[in-house]
């Protein structure tokens, strides 16, 4: 597990997920108290060396969009072939568009240290909740390898939202042997239909460590 001593090594990097504008107050998917992980992201990037931010950068034509699914509305299921599986996709209002103030940082954010910024969700078949896999669990983002190749084997999770991009991005870290941490003061959650409590779970059973603080 990270904890501060460990956070300015070599080994050890600082994944902040999605916090941009559309997942924030008054965004197109807002996230209750969305806004108030800024602040301790904020204190966190000033603690470690090795830094990387994920942003949410869909075409318009995503098919996550409900309004791109006839008859369908934000928040309903639809079934998605992949290779040889079937995946539910749940479906979202329209957020997080390639180039529009919703798919940008919170203008309160601190960037300024950042090394790496990993765009996921651009292609408009399939939907991309992890830092390192789309949905179809097989397509990479190339994080893996970069970490790989820089020597980073301890990450830190923070941001939006806990119970989706977060939760998702740690899993497959733990699942590709990095020693993964998620720090929920530094993290906001959608919570549906119970989502947060089973990903609590879903993480600690894939040997995510889960705190409140570091």
């Amino acid at each position: 597990m990270i904890d501060l001593s460990h956070a300015a090594r070599a080994d050890t990097a600082l994944l902040v997920v999605d916090v941009q504008n559309d997942f924030c107050t008054g965004g197109a998917l807002a996230v209750e108290n969305g806004d108030r992980v800024v602040a301790p992201i904020n204190v966190l990037c000033g603690r470690f060396s090795n830094i990387i931010l994920t942003q949410d950068w869909h075409p318009a034509d995503h098919v996550s969009f409900a309004d791109n699914q006839p008859g369908k509305s934000p928040f309903d299921t639809i079934p998605l072939p992949h290779g040889d599986q079937t995946l539910r996709q749940t479906l979202w209002p329209i957020h997080c568009v390639q180039g529009t103030y919703g798919a940008e940082f919170h203008a309160d954010l601190d960037r300024t240290r950042a090394q790496l910024v990993v765009r996921k969700g651009f292609r408009a078949h399939i939907d991309s909740y992890s830092a390192f896999y789309e949905n179809d669990r097989s397509t990479a983002t190339g994080l893996h390898g970069y970490l790989k190749d820089r020597g980073i084997s301890k990450l830190a999770l923070v941001g939006l939202a806990t119970d989706f991009c977060v939760a998702w991005s740690a899993i497959d870290a733990a699942r590709l042997g990095l020693d993964t941490t998620v720090v929920l003061s530094a993290c906001a959650a959608i919570d549906l239909d119970g989502s947060l409590q089973a990903q609590l779970k879903t993480m600690q059973q894939a040997g995510v460590h889960v705190v409140d603080a570091l």
